[in-house]
C-alpha cells in the first residue's frame, strides 16, 4: 500500500487523503506531501524525504505539494527522490506514477491552474473530524507570504461538489466537518452563501467548523448564521498576526485590532459559549516593544483564548525579508511571551 506523509496545513491532509486512494492499488511507493510556510518547513522536509529513502530503500519516493512548487530544482537534485510534480500535477497524480520522463521535475506555472480536484474521497483514516477543500489559491500579497506562489489564484469548488463530498463523508461515520483552504473567506461568489447552501442542504450534519478565518472577511451574514443554526461550532480561528495597526499595514493585512475587538464582540452577544484561537506572528521586521505590546493588550481585549504563535521567518521571495530584521533571539523572546499569555 501507498504511504503518504503529509507535512503542513489541513488542505495537504485533504489533499493527502485524496492521494491514498487514488493510489491505493500502488506498493513501494512514498509520496510526501510537503509544506513551504517558512524555510523551516521546508528543510524539515528535505531531512524526511532523506530519513524515509534510508529506512525504506526499495520504495520509490514522490514529492510533492508547496516546496515542490517553489523549490522544484533543489528537491530534484536529491538522489532519493523519483519525481518532483507541482501543485497543479498533484491533482492528476495517478497519470504520473510509473511514467517515464525525461525529466523528473513536472511542475508548470501554478497560475495558470484554473480549477480544483474534483475527486470524492470516503473518509480520513485515524481521525474523527474530517476536512473538506472549499477554495485554493489566494489572491492577497501578505508580505511575509509566499503560499500564493505555491499554490496560485483564488479558484472556488463548486458548491453542488462540496455538498456531495460532506455527504460521503457522514455516510461513513464522520459527524464533525471542517472546512478548508488556503483563503476559505474569498470562496466565490459568497463564503457566507455557501454556509448557508451546505446547512441547508445538509441539516443532518452535527457539526460544521472552520479552518482559519480572516477577520476583514466575515460579513453581517455570517454572524446572522450563528443566530440560525446551532450546529455551526463555537470554536472560531482568526488569522490576526499582529495587534498593532502599524505592524498589520505592514503587513498587508486588511483588518485593524478595532475590527478584531468589534467582530469577538459581535459574536460574543449571540454565543457567550464562544471560543477564539488566533494566529500571531512575533518579531515581525521593524516590530518595536510598544507594538508589541499591543499584540499582548489585544488577546486580552479581545478574549483570544488558543493562540497559534510563530516566531517570524524570513521567506526569500517575500517583501518582507527586506525588511529590517529584528534579532531571531528576539523574535523568540516574544513568542514565549505570548504563549505564556495563551497559557494564562
Amino acid at each position: 500500500m501507498v504511504e503518504v506523509v503529509t507535512f503542513g496545513c489541513r488542505i495537504n491532509a485533504y489533499e493527502s487523503e485524496v492521494i491514498k486512494e487514488k493510489l491505493k492499488s500502488y506498493d513501494k511507493l512514498i509520496v510526501v506531501n510537503t509544506c513551504a510556510v517558512t524555510g523551516e518547513a521546508e528543510r524539515q522536509c528535505r531531512q524526511a524525504i532523506r530519513k524515509l529513502k534510508r529506512e525504506n530503500p526499495d520504495c520509490e519516493i514522490i514529492v510533492t505539494g508547496c516546496s515542490a512548487q517553489i523549490n522544484s530544482a533543489k528537491l530534484a537534485d536529491m538522489k532519493e527522490v523519483s519525481l518532483v510534480l507541482g501543485n497543479k500535477e498533484k491533482k492528476e497524480i495517478e497519470k504520473y506514477v510509473g511514467g517515464i520522463f525525461a525529466d523528473k521535475k513536472q511542475v508548470s506555472d501554478i497560475f495558470a491552474d484554473t480549477g480544483c480536484d474534483d475527486y470524492i474521497i470516503t473518509g480520513f483514516e485515524g481521525r474523527q473530524k474530517a476536512f473538506v477543500e472549499i477554495q485554493q489559491g489566494c489572491n492577497h500579497r501578505c508580505t511575509y507570504c509566499i503560499i500564493p506562489y505555491a499554490r496560485g489564484k483564488n479558484r472556488s469548488v463548486p458548491k453542488e461538489k462540496i455538498v456531495a463530498q460532506i455527504k460521503e463523508l457522514i455516510d461513513n461515520g464522520f459527524k464533525e466537518i471542517c472546512l478548508t483552504g488556503v483563503d476559505i473567506c474569498s470562496y466565490e461568489p459568497s463564503f457566507s452563501d455557501l454556509v448557508e447552501y451546505i446547512l441547508e442542504k445538509i441539516p443532518e450534519l452535527s457539526e460544521l467548523n472552520f479552518g482559519s478565518l480572516d477577520p476583514a472577511a466575515i460579513d453581517d451574514k455570517f454572524i446572522d448564521l450563528l443566530r440560525k443554526y446551532n450546529n455551526i461550532s463555537s470554536h472560531f480561528h482568526l488569522s490576526i498576526q499582529s495587534g498593532d495597526n502599524e505592524v498589520l499595514r505592514r503587513m498587508g493585512r486588511r483588518h485593524k485590532r478595532e475590527d478584531v475587538i468589534k467582530l469577538c464582540q459581535k459574536i460574543r452577544r449571540i454565543r457567550s459559549e464562544v471560543r477564539f484561537g488566533a494566529d500571531f506572528i512575533c518579531g515581525f521586521p521593524e516590530e518595536t516593544v510598544e507594538q508589541f505590546n499591543n499584540t499582548c493588550k489585544l488577546v486580552k481585549e479581545a478574549g483570544l483564548n488558543k493562540l497559534h504563535v510563530f516566531p517570524y521567518s524570513e521567506r526569500s521571495g517575500t517583501p518582507a525579508a527586506k525588511m529590517q530584521q529584528l534579532p531571531m533571539e528576539e523574535r523568540r523572546r516574544r513568542a514565549a511571551i505570548l504563549r505564556e499569555l495563551s497559557e494564562e
